[in-house]
């Protein structure tokens, strides 16, 4: 692992992921792939331990300027982050999320395919759909995505799968819960919230809020798609767990750290096809040494929370313009009701 393409390095996790890699010597070179889009910034990669090599501004779906890079900076490796990742936006506008998940992973796919590069596919829990009852996802478990996003993902990964089986290529796959943490883009529940609660606007819930999810520290995600970039094996999947909560716990937890009225809690009607319940059985990524540092409630939130508070000059310019125009279409008719 000497030259490493990271994709989609300068949005959320894939810019930790960045900051974690080039705090190890034993990576030589760093190039990081993004098209920039709303979610991405190059602020997001300031402050790193030691340059990048490069930061390629493309569409990882356009071929031939992706090969260019992968060529000219000699890429072995590969991470990719890149992705549309929004289940409330992928509703929407379905056909991006396909573009990116599927096509734009069969571009990197083929230059690992034809140079023997390490692989690693970013996921989500999602892919595995609605969990009834008790019991957590394994990684062999059948694909029953719910929405344009789970399933542009779940097509992503089942094209990693084959092309490890039909042409040898050496990729993994993780599979990630809810990340949260500093620096996320206030369109997910938590900077979403947070943000609202400091300027005494409606947090919308989703229906009930009993909606159940794992939630997994950003800093956590990168460490253990680092581990399975060193230990994971050819054609395996890795499950990266975090602690379930129901949604309006979440919420009411996120008001209470933020000083916010619990009466701007405003349930909403329900997203399209919500699925209740995720969880992952992650003991096939702990044998191989991963263990979450962050607990969500102690510390993770709290944390996260204090990070927006402290940072509004980041957030504020952001919940504007396109984010604005965003916003009013996914919530204003709900909020009205």
């Amino acid at each position: 692992m000497k030259n490493v393409l990271v994709t989609g390095g300068a949005g959320f996790i894939g810019s930790g992921f960045v900051h974690l890699l080039l705090s190890q010597e034993s990576v030589s070179r760093v190039t990081v792939l993004d098209l920039l889009t709303y979610a991405g910034a190059r602020e997001n990669l300031m402050g790193l331990p030691r340059r990048i090599e490069s930061l390629e501004v493309a569409d990882i779906a356009d071929r031939e300027a992706v090969q260019r890079i992968l060529r000219r900076e000699e890429i072995d490796t590969i991470v990719n982050f890149a992705a549309e990742t929004h289940v409330d936006r992928s509703i929407l506008t379905p056909r991006d999320f396909i573009h990116t998940d599927v096509l734009g992973t069969q571009v990197l796919l083929e230059w690992a395919r034809e140079t023997g590069a390490r692989y690693v596919q970013v996921s989500t829990d999602e892919v595995y759909g609605d969990l009834e009852g008790g019991g957590s996802s394994r990684e062999d478990d059948p694909l029953r995505p719910s929405s344009p996003y789970s399933a542009s993902k779940a097509g992503g990964d089942l094209q990693v799968l084959a092309y490890v089986r039909t042409y040898g290529v050496n990729a993994s796959i993780t599979r990630g819960a809810n990340t949260f943490g500093p620096n996320q883009y206030p369109e997910k529940l938590i900077p979403l919230f947070v943000t609202n609660a400091f300027d005494g606007l409606p947090l919308p819930v989703y229906g009930d809020g009993r909606q159940r999810r794992e939630w997994l520290h950003a800093d956590d995600h990168c460490a253990a798609v680092e581990l399975v970039l060193r230990e994971g094996g050819a054609g395996e999947i890795y499950n990266v767990g975090g602690e379930e909560h129901e949604n309006i716990e979440v919420t009411h937890r996120i008001l209470e750290v933020a000083g916010g009225d619990p009466a701007l809690i405003a349930h909403v009607e329900d997203r399209a096809g919500h699925d209740r319940r995720y969880s992952l059985d992650d003991s096939k990524l702990r044998s191989l040494g991963w263990s979450p540092a962050h607990s969500f409630g102690e510390s993770g939130l709290p944390e996260t929370v204090e990070w927006y508070r402290e940072n509004r000059a980041w957030w504020e310019p952001i919940k504007s313009g396109e984010y604005r125009a965003y916003y009013e279409q996914q919530y204003a008719e709900r909020l009205r009701r």
